[in-house]
């Protein structure tokens, strides 16, 4: 059955009546206000100056109708760059590279209807893996609203699930205010995109600007500071357990406690694993460090999660693609689990010591505690621990096979673009085996140097992203790692990165396939490769061919075929600085992402390689 469209009057109630976790007293986190009397002006005027005073400087949107009185008082701001994509989806992308490269709200901008409704991906994308985002769409005319008009969607209903939180706004006094708790709401807590809607007649008529110098939010306060008896007790179970590991997850690198997180990995002499959204918080480098965990973790990660007598999980939410069968997951491991929001706490495993606060606060917390128990009862003997692990660690290191059919190994390719790129270049992947084996192949040192769509695992993420990212962080070295499927989906923005003088560089893992589906029809289906093959790289025929296209666009165009081309091609992509480059290797569609934990299954029953199981004692 439809749901019918609000009337006008509905609409207007139902944007004076917010929830209350929107309406709170406090100070704008992050803005300044705007001196000055109050002065007349549009409502689109109004939010080209709130997104002055919240300290935007980029925006990545593409102009329509219900949104076009914005763009024209856009273009006089000389604080506010706007970035012209060629698809919302990438803008919303952009916006979301920028956020996760530089730790600071993205932004994008689209018009009503179709353009609106081209970010729900990228809005779900965000909200997945923690993205502070702001998507300022247009709507129709607020008398028009519910009357099924041109171009009109209900865009706050339709992203309700799959945003923080969601505005409509029709009365342009109201701009500011809805500005200003948008960019706080998105920031603080647990980050994540918000959505407002300005319908087009609210940015056409005359407002009085005022910036609001505090927010109704009554119902939304975001506990930061930890229950100290919480972490004391998280703190003994740290100087006791013989097995600990620390499970950490993206929440870290988006509370910024990576440096807290390293002097605790220090104190407690625990073993550490990183998720994919998480690689980077801890160097790789650090010997405590034993890589990623899960489906395609290492053996060594994903066995000392099982053999753990303690787990302390950090910014992590034990997703799927980490625990295998859930109820085989660690069964042996009391369970500390601290994170911003109390919703991911006990969601998918029973905790022990839970703890609610900003991970900063909490680990800046947990380390003199684990100091103090130290003191008292002296620090665990882990040398057995460190022993069994360093035993995996030799027997079952990371490493390929070479290809069969002599074409190009994808996972040298990465590797050697992480050793010549090196540790302060920034990665952007999009999904699939490329991007389990540049989370596995490259070294990362620091945070925000890998990003990925890890959760809603988003095809097409890495040019935007790695476009928003460049943008962000222009000093740095920006390669996206993308696959032949991945890249035809969102190639387009390489025409944006040309005009805008944004030079990424594309690595291309070209197996002219759909890679990770065909590796599942391998394994499962009986080598039955139903409609996964992209005829983009192998053989006579190249549709399309990907050194045309990036000429075409205006980038450098550069083919590898032999391994003895390989870091020439790298070292001439890293030189070129005046355009965005676009590296095509052809790569065997036969490599397969090891280790791997098939889906449902136990990681108990992780292979190393097809058909070899690590010979580990499964029970104690």
């Amino acid at each position: 059955m439809a749901t019918p469209h609000p009337s006008p009057a509905q609409v207007a109630a139902r944007t004076d009546a917010r929830p209350a976790e929107v309406r709170t007293r406090g100070l704008v986190a992050g803005a300044a206000a705007p001196a000055g009397a109050p002065r007349e002006m549009t409502g689109a005027e109004s939010i080209v100056r709130s997104l002055e005073a919240v300290g935007v400087d980029t925006v990545f949107g593409i102009p329509g109708g219900a949104i076009l009185p914005l763009y024209d008082p856009l273009m006089d701001s000389t604080k506010v760059r706007h970035v012209l994509v060629r698809h919302e989806q990438g803008g919303g992308h952009a916006a979301s590279g920028y956020a996760h490269a530089t730790g600071k709200v993205g932004v994008t901008m689209a018009t009503s209807g179709p353009g609106a409704t081209n970010l729900v991906t990228p809005l779900a994308d965000a909200n997945m893996d923690s993205i502070p985002m702001v998507a300022i769409t247009g709507q129709v005319g607020a008398s028009m609203i519910g009357t099924d008009a041109f171009q009109e969607a209900d865009i706050v209903g339709i992203t309700m699930p799959i945003t923080k939180h969601s505005f409509l706004v029709t009365d342009p006094d109201e701009i500011p205010r809805t500005i200003a708790e948008a960019f706080h709401v998105a920031s603080t807590g647990r980050p994540g995109p918000v959505l407002v809607d300005i319908a087009k007649s609210a940015m056409q008529s005359r407002t009085s600007f005022s910036w609001p110098q505090e927010m109704r939010l009554p119902g939304y306060r975001p506990v930061t500071k930890p229950h100290g008896k919480q972490v004391r007790e998280a703190a003994r179970l740290l100087a006791t357990a013989r097995r600990p590991v620390l499970y950490v997850g993206g929440g870290v690198v988006r509370a910024g406690a990576s440096e807290a997180l390293r002097r605790l990995v220090d104190v407690t002499g625990a073993a550490v694993v990183t998720t994919l959204m998480a690689r980077g918080a801890v160097p790789d480098s650090h010997p405590q460090h034993l890589g990623m965990p899960g489906m395609h973790g290492t053996v060594p990660a994903v066995a000392a999660l099982q053999k753990a007598d303690l787990i302390v999980a950090l910014g992590a939410r034990f997703d799927d693609r980490v625990t295998g069968k859930l109820s085989s997951f660690a069964p042996h491991a009391a369970i500390v689990h601290a994170d911003i929001d109390p919703a991911e706490i006990g969601k998918n495993r029973a905790v022990d010591v839970p703890i609610v606060g900003d991970l900063r606060e909490v680990i800046g917390d947990l380390v003199p505690a684990v100091e103090a128990e130290h003191a008292a009862v002296g620090r665990p003997d882990l040398a057995a621990w460190w022993h069994q692990i360093d035993g995996w660690r030799e027997t079952y290191p990371l490493g390929y096979t070479p290809t069969a059919d002599g074409l190009l190994a994808p996972q040298h390719v990465i590797g050697r673009l992480g050793e010549l790129a090196g540790p302060d270049a920034v990665y952007v992947s999009g999904v699939g085996q490329h991007q389990m084996w540049a989370a596995q192949f490259i070294r990362y040192e620091h945070p925000r140097t890998w990003i990925n769509s890890g959760g809603l695992g988003t095809m097409g993420y890495a040019v935007p992203a790695a476009m928003g990212a460049k943008v962000g962080r222009p000093d740095a070295t920006v390669w996206a790692i993308d696959g032949d499927g991945c890249f035809q989906m969102t190639n387009q923005e390489l025409a944006t990165c040309v005009i805008n003088d944004i030079p990424i560089k594309v690595a291309l893992i070209n197996n002219s396939s759909l890679g990770m589906v065909r590796q599942w029809q391998t394994l499962f289906y009986e080598e039955r490769y139903s409609n996964t093959d992209l005829h983009t790289g192998h053989g006579t025929q190249r549709v399309p061919d990907f050194v045309k296209l990036a000429d075409a666009y205006g980038c450098a165009g550069i083919r590898v075929e032999r391994q003895s081309d390989v870091d020439d091609a790298i070292k001439r992509a890293n030189e070129i600085d005046d355009r965005p480059v676009v590296v095509d290797f052809t790569v065997s569609r036969d490599a397969m992402v090891w280790p791997m934990v098939a889906a449902g299954v136990s990681n108990d029953d992780i292979q190393y390689a097809r058909g070899i199981s690590p010979a580990w004692d499964r029970e104690e």
